[in-house]
This record gives C-alpha cells, structure tokens and sequence, in this order.
C-alpha cells in the first residue's frame, strides 16, 4: 500500500484543512471532514491495529437500549464492507488519538472545536458565511442542511457530503458524533451529534460525555493539526 496511488489518496483524505482554531494561545487547523474509513484502516493496517470492536466480536447500536450487534465494526459499520469514504466509526477514543497522532495532529478541543463549528474564521467566506460572525449552528442561522433524524438520515453520509457550514467544515453537525480531547475521568467529550439525533444535539451546548472505552455506529472523530 505505501507509496502506490491508492495509499497517497488514502493518506491525503484526512489532510485539507479549514478553519483556524485555537487554544491557550497554539492555534490549529481542523480536517474539513471527519476521517474516512479508508484512511483509518490503511492506518490500522500500518500500525497492525485491531480496534476493540474487532476484538469483540461486535460494535453497538441504540435500540430500546444499547444493542450489541455482531459483526459491526470499523470495516463493517452496518454489519457488510463499507465504502472508502464512509467516515470511520466503531472507534474508541483512545483509537482516535492514535490515529491522529500518527498523521501528525491530536484530537481537537471542546475550546477549538467550537471555534470552528461556529465562528466563521476565513478572511472572505464567499458562500453566505460572514467572517467574525458565530452561528448556532454548524451550516448557519437554521439547521436545514444537517445530516440528522429531522431532515429524514437513517444511517451515515459519505464524508464531505452535502453543503458545507461554518469554515467550509462538513458535518460538523451531524452524522457521527466527534471525539474530542477533553477528558473527565474514564469519560471522553463528543461533539455534534448524529444522524440517530435531531438538530438540538448540533448546537454548541449539545456536547455529551461518554466512556472513553465505548465504540458504536454513531461515533467517529476528525483530527486538529497545528496551523501553518
């Protein structure tokens, strides 16, 4: 895989970066789209990686309450082969930090995720976005555009898929909930929401804590790199 065509698109996907965000004074670009399972799983397959969903056999879904489904997992979100642009999901925290610090980043922030979901940073947005302004949403002033439940999602969307938001940054609302660096004991913080949620979730107060250890269909990650 190293070196041939398929391994440089690979490598490449989770590198365009867009907005600027910062913290304690270290600015960072964020991917402008969550990483794809094609570039997770070369990555797995250089590190010799088998993700805890692999080891058991399963991952989760919610129904009714968490739901172990077997076979799930980060090749097979759904239970069958997944497309190279499928964002990569069934991962832990403690898997994404990996990844993300093997291509030369780190799990972004609550502080630079928000910045970036909403605030528009880029010198002249020429798609409806107003530089300096903060939205409450990740695509604006309404929540028209989200992959959620509202707008009719019944599993995830390709990443970079749709119209992008704040930052030229897609599905930062919606689709999979995000990893983020933040830690409280054996809890992680997500941001986001998912396709499984509605359109309150997506806002900038709908950060929800999970286990760090957890892995399911709906959770997957982009990574924060430092700013040129």
């Amino acid at each position: 895989m190293r070196g041939s065509p398929l391994a440089l698109a690979v490598a490449l996907a989770c590198l365009p970066a867009a907005s600027p965000a910062g913290a304690g004074g270290h600015p960072v670009v964020l991917d402008r789209t969550e990483v794809t399972l094609g570039a997770f799983t070369a990555f797995a397959e250089r590190a010799g990686l088998r993700t805890a969903a692999e080891r058991d056999g399963c991952g989760h879904e919610y129904a009714g309450g968490w739901q172990r489904r077997p076979g799930w997992h980060v090749r097979a979100p759904y239970g069958a082969p997944a497309a190279p642009d499928e964002p990569a999901v069934h991962v832990t925290w403690a898997e994404a930090r990996a990844y993300c610090e093997a291509a030369g980043g780190r799990l972004p922030t609550a502080d630079e995720w928000r910045a970036a979901a909403y605030t528009e940073a880029r010198p002249a947005p020429a798609d409806g976005f107003t530089r300096g302004r903060t939205y409450p949403y990740p695509v604006g002033d309404t929540p028209e555009g989200l992959h959620i439940a509202d707008t009719g999602a019944r599993r995830h969307a390709p990443v970079g898929s749709g119209r992008p938001g704040v930052n030229g940054l897609h599905h930062m609302g919606g689709n999979v909930w995000e990893w983020l660096a933040d830690r409280r004991g054996g809890e992680a913080l997500t941001a986001g929401g998912s396709w499984w949620y509605g359109a309150a979730q997506t806002r900038r107060d709908g950060l929800q804590w999970k286990e760090a250890v957890f892995h399911a269909v709906y959770i997957g990650f982009r990574c924060a790199t430092p700013h040129p």
